[in-house]
């Protein structure tokens, strides 16, 4: 029978909070034109007793006052309770709106924290430390490279410093004895004299024998 006609609950579906907010707001629009149109029979019954002198007439028109007070206190505290349900009913609307909003930010998060999983499951920290090893491998063998290409070749390495300061002193004494040799070479007599050359006032032996044998 239900596949036939179907039944009652699939005709009408449960109303919503958001409906039920709307429901209410239609009924207090409704209220608030009542209460409105109460106050003007009211003003209009305060004019009319102003109007008249105490008796029955003026009596008569203060019932109907009464009355309309009295329907008019009736819509406010409806309108007053129909206005706490609004607040309430938007408070609950706001409390789920939040606790949707927080269970879609949860489902985020977890969504998240598996991807993050799959990423980082997928890395090697190992091969990560081995590839740093490589660089700095490289990055030295780079600087050795460097430092051999700017390597002067006026001097050979294999020549050591001690060995060029011995040299360097033994040049130093050719100079000397070639200096000296050559101061010698200017008071040395020549092949071709004799005997020596003799200085002013300088006397001889052999002279000195011949005066005394005069």
């Amino acid at each position: 029978m239900n596949r036939i006609f179907g039944s009652s609950s699939s005709k009408k579906p449960r109303p919503t909070l958001q409906d039920a907010i709307s429901s209410t707001d239609t009924r207090m629009a409704s209220i608030e034109v009542k209460v409105k149109k109460l106050d003007g029979e009211l003003a209009r019954y305060k004019e009319q007793m102003s109007k008249l002198r105490n008796g029955p007439g003026k009596n008569a028109i203060q019932e109907r006052a009464l009355r309309t007070l009295k329907q008019k206190r009736m819509y406010e505290s409806q309108l007053a309770q129909l206005t706490q349900q609004t607040f309430n009913m938007e408070s609950a609307a706001l409390a789920t709106e939040n606790l949707r909003n927080t269970m879609a930010t949860v489902d985020a998060m977890k969504q998240a924290n598996k991807e993050l999983r799959k990423q980082y499951g997928k890395i090697d920290i190992d091969k990560i430390e081995t590839m740093h090893y490589d660089m700095e491998d490289l990055l030295e063998q780079a600087n050795e490279i460097q430092e051999t290409l700017g390597r002067s070749y006026a001097v050979p390495d294999e020549i050591d410093e001690a060995d060029l300061e011995a040299e360097l002193d033994a040049l130093d004494l050719e100079d000397v004895e070639e200096g000296t040799s050559y101061l010698a070479d200017l008071n040395k007599v020549p092949d071709f004299v004799d005997e020596p050359p003799v200085e002013v006032g300088e006397t001889t032996e052999p002279k000195e024998a011949v005066k005394t044998s005069a």
